[in-house]
């Protein structure tokens, strides 16, 4: 038999120490301090099995979020697949930025396009009791996961659509607020080999050739589904913000500006509707 400590310190020469310790308090479904609380509990054969097939998986590259099937997001425990991106802390920008602009409260008519798991409409619906949010996906399983996390979370100011872009959205349909994460990384870009990204669907991380193209769609696509006065709020990779920004100015958009993460990256781009 293997104990806790025995069993993590094994670990700890495959990979990072706090991943080793949420691996194993997933297998166990025990919080981390449990760990260190009981070092001396012995693991049975299931559990250990669990535990180092994981190790296994975590070795090659897999994210952890995939590995334990959460991540935390606004404070809200999001479950995740292999079928949604994994939300980054980064993203929370938009969220930042969209709450500042909705009233305490407004009743706005709200939409997040390619919502993946959920994360932004769902942070966003928390807030916002009193707003509708129409999260969109082209991907059906990523829609299943992203509406599981709305039931759990009891989030029930959400409408879940399926299609690409404008394509989820009814023809006469207006929004005084509309955010995005769409994909954005060059499909030739060498971070796509790296940092798990290979585990994470390809499609909802790059458009192809151009990391632009599905930002371009956008921009062009949803003036006609902008109220007056209504906001663009798009995140972007950290290069690409003069471009977005180029783009917004030729589509008559007007108050365009962009924002940095807290790493100091121009990650946000957003803009009034054009006049």
């Amino acid at each position: 038999m293997t104990n806790i400590a025995s069993a993590l310190s094994a670990a700890r020469d495959k990979i990072d120490r706090l991943d080793a310790e949420v691996l194993l308090a997933h297998v166990l479904d025990k919080e981390r301090s449990y760990l260190r609380a009981w070092p001396e509990r012995e693991l049975d054969d299931d559990a250990l099995s669990r535990f180092q097939q994981l190790l296994r998986r975590r070795q090659q590259g897999e994210p952890l979020a995939y590995l334990t099937g959460w991540r935390e997001f606004w404070s809200l425990l999001l479950q995740v697949t292999p079928a949604t991106l994994i939300p980054r802390p980064e993203t929370e920008l938009l969220v930042e930025q969209a709450l500042e602009k909705i009233p305490a409260n407004a009743n706005w008519h709200i939409a997040d396009l390619g919502t993946g798991s959920g994360a932004i409409a769902l942070a966003i619906a928390s807030e916002r009791a009193t707003c509708q949010i129409i999260a969109t996906d082209i991907c059906a399983e990523a829609l299943k996961v992203a509406q599981t996390n709305a039931q759990r979370l009891q989030l029930h100011n959400i409408e879940f659509r399926q299609g690409e872009w404008r394509d989820a959205l009814k023809q006469n349909e207006h929004f005084e607020l509309i955010v995005s994460n769409p994909p954005y990384i060059d499909v030739e870009d060498e971070h796509l080999q790296g940092d798990g990204l290979p585990f994470e669907p390809q499609t909802a991380l790059t458009p192809g050739k151009d990391g632009l193209l599905a930002i371009h769609i956008i921009v062009e696509q949803m003036k006609a589904h902008l109220s007056p006065l209504g906001w663009l709020l798009l995140e972007h990779a950290y290069h690409q913000a003069a471009e977005v920004r180029e783009l917004l100015e030729q589509h008559n958009y007007k108050e365009i500006s962009t924002l940095r993460d807290l790493s100091g990256n121009d990650r946000l781009t957003q803009a009034v509707a054009p006049t």
